[in-house]
């Protein structure tokens, strides 16, 4: 009899098995994608086309443009993040930072270029290929945008930035670019690198992407924004993103999560 019951148990138990869907072994990854668009204040008619983009861009407003203040008042209030797009050489000007220069130089231009461009959250840089491999100068910087409680993007023009792992070593909130959108301005080359941030935020989890203000990258995204959604990618503001990757380097700027230090 006690047999028998154990039997017909086991037999039940089989057949449940058999009868159950099979459980997915896998969950699908979540893709983010976050968006800067870099040099504005220039032009006021151009740069609002920006703000009319549907979703969190972030704006990345230079302290040296005529409508700096007042574009970044309009970006405030339109609820973008806003940040500064500090020069950094090879670029030039009155608020640009030069290797050559002293810390306190370095110092009054940025407090300059910050009182320029109100409302920001935080910092990229605008050019910057022989001022982001400064160890020094960066480690600086980083001190003094926690104590501002600001966020550092590395837009990474070289490969021999040292920006974001001075960011990391002190753990200030950061994050690095991945695509830059229109390094080639056609819409053609456009529409591709923005593929290419959706097919690395499907691999990696996320991506950075930054662009300009250019007429055929606002139409590119003007077109293929809306659609992000309906391909299972969602559009994060950058500190969401900042959020996401935990101040991790991706695959792509270090290894298992550290920023590499040399190129």
């Amino acid at each position: 009899m006690r047999f028998s019951s154990v039997l017909a148990l086991l037999c039940c138990l089989t057949g449940a098995a058999h009868a159950a869907p099979a459980s997915p072994t896998t969950t699908p990854h979540k893709a983010y994608l976050s968006l800067i668009i870099d040099d504005l204040g220039q032009n006021l008619p151009r740069d609002r086309r920006v703000l009319a983009l549907p979703g969190p861009v972030t704006t990345a407003v230079m302290p040296d443009t005529p409508h700096a203040a007042e574009f970044a008042r309009e970006a405030y209030k339109a609820g973008k993040i806003v940040i500064l797009h500090m020069p950094m050489d090879p670029a030039t000007g009155p608020f640009a930072w030069h290797p050559d220069l002293p810390l306190d130089e370095l110092a009054k231009r940025l407090d300059a270029a910050f009182k320029a461009v109100p409302y920001t959250s935080g910092i990229n840089n605008h050019m910057g290929s022989r001022m982001t491999s400064q160890p020094q100068a960066m480690a600086w910087l980083m001190e003094n945008l926690q104590q501002r409680h600001k966020f550092f993007v590395d837009s990474r023009t070289s490969a021999q930035t040292v920006a974001a792992a001075q960011a990391q070593k002190i753990g200030l909130a950061s994050v690095s670019r991945d695509v830059f959108l229109d390094d080639v301005r056609t819409e053609e080359a456009i529409a591709t690198q923005l593929q290419t941030a959706i097919k690395l935020a499907r691999k990696q989890g996320s991506a950075v992407m930054i662009g300009h203000p250019y007429p055929q990258t606002l139409a590119v995204l003007e077109r293929e924004l809306p659609k992000l959604k309906a391909q299972g990618i969602e559009w994060i503001d950058i500190r969401q993103m900042i959020g996401v990757r935990s101040n991790k380097a991706m695959a792509g700027h270090g290894k298992d999560g550290v920023y590499r230090t040399t190129p």
